[in-house]
Parts: structure tokens; C-alpha cells; sequence
């Protein structure tokens, strides 16, 4: 095991609010709950939050035991999923990623003049948030601007992160002691954007070194991300926004798929696709799966296929296996051509892109200055009232918005 093995941390039972402000443990920038900060605050560290993931054999049963927490999932069962990781000498990258992440954007502070420490924690393995945030307060950095490896809004991929702050604060004690803001979600900040955009331009040439040149009658361009409960999918973004089937999950996607494609300029033919669902085929996800794609593309006379992992900010389990691994066997036994496209990782617009979100929260930019590739953003720096409700758990306590 990667060291001496620690449970996650329990749920919290309440998030403490201070006298007069709408937003629970945040800074006087946000605690008012107004969806962006109009004024500067000199944070003093950074939280990176991270999923977390399994560094030997030892670790994956501990680690999908986090997971499913609650869900009363026996260990048979798990070892089903358990495979994928066992598969890969039971290491997730995830984690190697997130350090890599951490050194770079340490790179980029110190380059700008940002004295302005990184603590990395997770939410399903250590280090945990909790590490992230005693490590903080140890050395006197209680004003905290926190990022989450994670672009999109729904309950796994924003609330969820919001509800570890709160679970971390409740389990270090620190409630009261440190302030907790968090950047926007930044599916559509154009250093997010970038390295998608190089990645299939890359993946054009190389289709093209093998024979594979008519891009609107060979290619078909899969955009993918991670499939989720449709209700939840539903629930995603202010309800106040209408976004209607899918939520702002799905129309955030989609947006930044048309941005992607309309910078490219080129006419193939694509789509968004979904990955990696879990749990009853009785309780619906949002469709189509990858793989039953694929299955239409040679009656359409596709030649080849791009895989473009849009949902994922770097590659972990759900790319190493559902699309190298799975989607390419796929592609591979229908005769198509395919490509998997990298994520952005430590690419240089995305980690400038990652300091540029600190630096707009520092001097308080104002929204119609902020960058912005699509008209669905900016997204908001608070959390509105409402947003991605998890159906099956409800509305848990959560830093960095307005309650529920």
C-alpha cells in the first residue's frame, strides 16, 4: 500500500455560516452570496482538489471502498471494477497527474510573482482534503482559494468538491479559523479549450500520414465524457437557467464541442458521446454510449474515428481503460481508423489558464472582463441556490455557494 492506509473522511453535519452572510466559511468577497466577487482578497494558498486513486494492488479495494462509501457495495462486487485497475498494476495516473499539476502551477505562480503555496488534496484517497487543508493552516495560510480538477457543472464534478470542503473543515476542526472561496467552473475558459483544439489538430495530421484525407466524408469526431444519472444530468446548473434534458452538464459540453469544431474550421461530422456509467441498468444515464456510437459509423462511410476526451481535464482510470483500452478494441473490430487525442494535463495554455482563474479572483475582475469561450460563461464564482442537486443524497452541506 502507498502508505499506511486512512479512511475518508465522514460527511459533515453542518457548515458553519458567519453572522450575516449567505455563503457558509468563505471570505467577505463571497459571503454575500452574489454569483461573482467584486472585491480583491489577498488569498494566501491554494487548495487543488483531486478524485484521487490507487497506487498499488493494495490500495484499489481501500480506494473503491471511498468511492462507494455508503452505497453498501460488497467487496465482490467491487473487484468487478476492481480489474480495470488490477489491469494496470493497480495504479490510477491520476494521482502522478495531479503532482505534475501541482509542480507546474507552482511554476506559474512563482513565474507571475504569486507567492502563493499549492496544497493538493482528494476526495477518495490520500492525501485527502483534510491533509490539503491541516497542511495549510499548520503554516499560517487560512484565506484559501480552492480549484477543482474538473471543468463542468453537476453534482460529481462541482457540488461534490464543495461538500469535501465542507467535510473537511467539520473533520479538522478548523471551522471558523480558515475561509474557503473557489474559482469558476472553467469548461469554457479558452485555456481549457486550447489544448482540445491542438490535440485534434495533431490527430488530423496524423490521420492524414495514413491516407485518411477527406475529413467530411471519412472522419467522424467523438467529443466524450463521462456518462452520469440523467436526474442528475437534469439537476445540474441553477434551475433558474432552463437549460432543460441534460442541464448545464450537457449544454456546457456541447457548447464547448461547437466552440472546439468552429475554431478548427473544418466540416467532419461529430458528436458528444458518453463513457464509463455505472450502477442499474435500470436507473437511466445519459446516452449514447461510445461504443454503440461507433457501431453506426461504417454504414455512414466513415473510415475513422477521433476520440476526444472533452470531459476529462487529464488522463485517469475512465481514459486509460474506457478509451484506450475498450472504445479503441471497439474501433478496432469495426476497421475504423482511431485516434485518442490527449488531454490537457499539464499543457501550457491549461495551466496558464488555471493561474489566470486565481489572478481574476485576487483583483476581483469584473464578469465582462473575464475570458470566456462560449455564451453560456463566465460561470459564476458562487454557487447559486439550487445547483446540481445530487437526486439519490439531496442537497449536503457545501462551501462556495449559496444554501441549499
Amino acid at each position: 500500500m502507498s502508505e499506511q492506509f486512512r479512511p475518508k473522511p465522514p460527511r459533515a453535519a453542518s457548515a458553519e455560516f458567519a453572522p450575516g452572510c449567505a455563503v457558509a466559511g468563505a471570505t467577505a468577497a463571497t459571503c454575500g452570496g452574489d454569483a461573482y466577487a467584486t472585491q480583491p482578497i489577498a488569498y494566501d494558498g491554494i487548495l487543488l482538489l483531486g478524485f484521487g486513486g490507487p497506487e498499488g494492488q493494495d490500495d484499489v479495494i481501500p480506494f473503491l471502498r471511498n468511492v462507494t462509501a455508503g452505497r453498501g457495495i460488497p467487496d465482490e462486487r467491487l473487484e468487478e471494477v476492481a480489474h480495470h485497475y488490477r489491469h494496470f498494476g493497480g495504479v490510477s495516473p491520476i494521482n502522478e497527474h495531479n503532482r505534475e499539476l501541482k509542480a507546474a502551477l507552482d511554476a506559474e505562480l512563482s513565474a507571475r510573482g504569486l507567492d502563493l503555496p499549492v496544497y493538493w488534496g482528494n476526495r477518495n484517497w490520500m492525501p485527502y482534503v483534510t491533509d490539503a487543508l491541516t497542511a495549510a493552516h499548520d503554516a499560517g495560510n487560512t484565506t484559501l482559494l480552492a480549484i477543482a480538477t474538473s471543468a463542468y457543472s453537476s453534482y460529481s464534478s462541482c457540488r461534490q468538491y464543495r461538500e469535501d470542503l465542507a467535510d473537511a473543515v467539520a473533520a479538522t476542526g478548523l471551522s471558523g479559523q480558515v475561509q474557503i472561496d473557489k474559482v469558476r467552473q472553467f469548461f469554457d475558459h479558452p485555456g481549457f479549450v486550447a489544448p482540445f483544439v491542438d490535440g485534434i489538430r495533431s490527430a488530423l495530421a496524423e490521420l492524414a500520414e495514413r491516407g485518411v484525407t477527406d475529413l467530411e466524408r471519412d472522419v467522424e469526431i467523438l467529443f466524450s465524457t463521462h456518462s452520469i444519472p440523467t436526474a442528475d444530468a437534469d439537476r445540474s446548473g441553477p434551475p433558474e437557467r432552463g437549460f432543460g434534458p441534460g442541464g448545464a452538464y450537457v449544454a456546457q459540453h456541447t457548447a464547448v464541442a461547437t466552440e472546439i469544431m468552429a475554431q478548427l474550421g473544418i466540416g467532419s461530422a461529430w458528436q458528444l458521446v458518453y463513457q464509463s456509467r455505472s450502477g442499474p441498468p435500470s436507473v437511466p444515464w445519459l446516452e449514447p454510449d461510445i461504443n454503440d456510437a461507433m457501431q453506426e459509423l461504417p454504414a455512414r462511410g466513415r473510415r475513422a474515428v477521433l476520440i476526444v476526451p472533452l470531459g476529462f481535464v487529464s488522463d485517469h482510470m475512465e481514459v486509460l481503460w474506457d478509451l484506450d483500452t475498450e472504445a479503441l478494441e471497439t474501433a478496432e473490430g469495426l476497421g475504423l481508423v482511431a485516434l485518442r487525442t490527449a488531454t490537457p494535463s499539464t499543457h501550457p495554455a491549461y495551466v496558464s489558464g488555471l493561474v489566470d482563474l486565481i489572478e481574476e479572483r485576487l483583483r476581483a475582475t469584473p464578469a465582462a472582463d473575464r475570458p470566456r469561450a462560449t455564451d453560456l460563461g463566465p460561470w459564476y464564482d458562487v454557487c447559486r441556490p439550487g445547483c446540481c442537486e445530487n437526486k439519490r443524497l439531496g442537497f449536503q452541506p457545501a462551501l462556495a455557494g449559496v444554501a441549499p
